[in-house]
This record gives structure tokens, sequence and C-alpha cells, in this order.
């Protein structure tokens, strides 16, 4: 049996069905990962449900369902030298994630990584689009030390890892969020403030001494409140607000993470360092409810799909 998501239209989360498909083998340079966690983001229903998102990236119905994925190779094909039968992995493999046996292509454009002893596979589920993506934002704006940093979008998916990153790296937090994430947030370093019409007098009475950097994870609000407040341009980022964002703002994505950005966090988050909480767990066969989770926006942690 080979449990897979499909979906055959777009639509909501309605359209994603478990369909039983043939065992798949992998191929020179291929492996075949036994998935046992589904990490979601918003991206995949994303896909699912918009056709000009989805073909952007090449995805075609039917399709397959996910990205982020944490299991154990079952299956090598020939020519595979840094991968063998038994190790525990986490990686990434656009659209095609939700399934019990993944080929996937390491030279290729899919991620896989050796997963930390002491990271269990629903954390290391996690890690992968949110955790690069959270690199590269904070990397395209040069974060460092003594920066205060406004970051739109702090108690998502992808703000748990930006702000811990950049509390680790010893700047000033300052988050935009719902008021009920705010304990939450504290609890990761940041300091809340709420989202919306007045954003930048809210960060003004904050943070009287001026911002030096922001990032803006969810739209443009938070670049043009950044503006505003005359953060410089090169140093505001946004990964929501496709190519040409407000203001000559910085555009970046998972895609542009420095090699080795996320090794360095899956073994920050498996010494302890930093903190990935999970708001839910579904198995495979609640998939359209963990759909129906995810994009709802207001969970403040990941959800997670178990195989």
């Amino acid at each position: 049996m080979n449990r897979t998501v499909i979906y055959e239209k777009f639509g909501g989360p309605e359209v994603l069905e478990i369909r039983d498909t043939p065992e798949p083998h992998p191929q020179a340079g291929q492996v075949r990962v036994r998935v046992t966690a589904v990490g979601l983001n918003p991206m995949d229903w994303i896909f699912s449900s918009m056709p000009q998102m989805a073909q952007q990236f090449g995805i075609t119905l039917p399709s397959g369902f996910g990205t982020d994925f944490a299991g154990t190779i079952d299956e090598t094909g020939p020519d595979v030298t840094a991968f063998t039968i038994g190790d525990r992995v986490y990686g990434g493999a656009v659209g095609r994630a939700a399934t019990d046996h993944l080929i996937v292509d390491p030279t290729g454009t899919d991620t896989l990584e050796h997963t930390p002893a002491g990271l269990t596979d629903d954390t290391a589920c996690t890690l992968p689009v949110a955790g690069a993506t959270a690199a590269a934002a904070l990397a395209a704006i040069d974060l460092r030390a003594g920066d205060t940093v406004l970051i739109g979008g702090a108690a998502g998916g992808v703000g748990v890892f930006a702000v811990q990153l950049a509390r680790a790296a010893g700047a000033r937090v300052i988050g935009t969020a719902a008021p009920s994430t705010f304990d939450f947030l504290r609890d990761l370093g940041a300091e809340p403030v709420p989202y919306g019409p007045g954003l930048a007098d809210r960060v003004r009475a904050l943070a009287p001494d001026g911002l030096t950097a922001a990032t803006d994870l969810h739209g443009t609000e938070t670049a043009e409140a950044a503006l505003a407040l005359g953060v410089a341009p090169q140093r505001i980022s946004t990964i929501a607000a496709g190519p040409n964002p407000p203001g000559g703002v910085r555009a970046t994505g998972g895609a542009n993470a420095l090699p080795g950005d996320l090794k360095r966090i899956a073994e920050a988050v498996a010494a302890g360092d930093l903190t990935v909480p999970i708001e839910a767990r579904f198995p495979i066969e609640k998939i359209q409810d963990a759909v129906r989770t995810q994009a709802e926006r207001h969970t403040h942690g990941k959800i997670i799909v178990t195989l």
C-alpha cells in the first residue's frame, strides 16, 4: 500500500484525496524515503487552490501535495554515495511529499539532509521551507547584533524561526501578530505589536529610537511601515510581496538560503537552542482538516501530517 495525497482539480481542501498508488522505486542518483511526517506550509494549499501560483512552480494536474517531509531511506538507486538504507532524513520535494514512499533526487531540485540525533521526525519535517526562508529573509537585510528589527507575521511558521534566529544574532525583535499570540511571542523573545492600520505609530511608540531593519513574512504592511519609519530599503526584506515589492525593498525566499543554513538550524533545534512549536498533528486520513487548519493562518506553530 502506498497512500498518496492527490488532487485533480484546483480548489479548497475538499479537492484533496488519498489514493493507493503503485510503490515507486528509485533510479540512478535517487533514494526512496519511507515518509513518517509532513510539515505543512501556506505554499502547499496556495498551490492546490491557485492555478497561477501552481504554474509558476511547474505544478500540473493531477498533482501530489506537500513539500516538507521526514522519514527513513528504505531503498537507494545506483550511484548514490551520500545516503544509505536506514538513514534518517528530512527535506523538501515540491508538490510530492504527502505519500508513504517518496522518490527524492538530492542532486536535482529536491532537498535532502541527514536528520541529527535527538531530532524527531515530527520536528525535522517542519524545517526545510520555514527554516530556509527565515534564514534568507534575515540574510537579505544583513541582520546583526545591535539591530532593532521589525518582523511581520512573527507568530507564523516562518516567523517563529525568524524571531529566534534574530534574537540569537543579538538583535532586538519587535514582531507583528494577533493579540492572542502575544504571550507566545514573548516566550520566544519578541516584543509583540498588533498588525493592522496604524502599525507605524505603534512601532514608533515601542521603539522611539527607531528601527534599523525589518522583514515582512506575510504581505507588504510591515515593509510599508518600516519605510514610513525611515528604514533604508536595502535593510527591509519581503517573502510574499512578489518580485517587485514596494519602495525597492528586497524580495527573497527559501531558495536564496545559503548552503549550510538548513543544517545549522536543524543542529540548533536538536541542541535545544531553537524551539519549534507544533500547533497540531493530523493523520494523513485527516489531510483536509489539516489543510483547513493551516489555511486559517491563525495558528502559532506548525501543522504536522503523520503517516
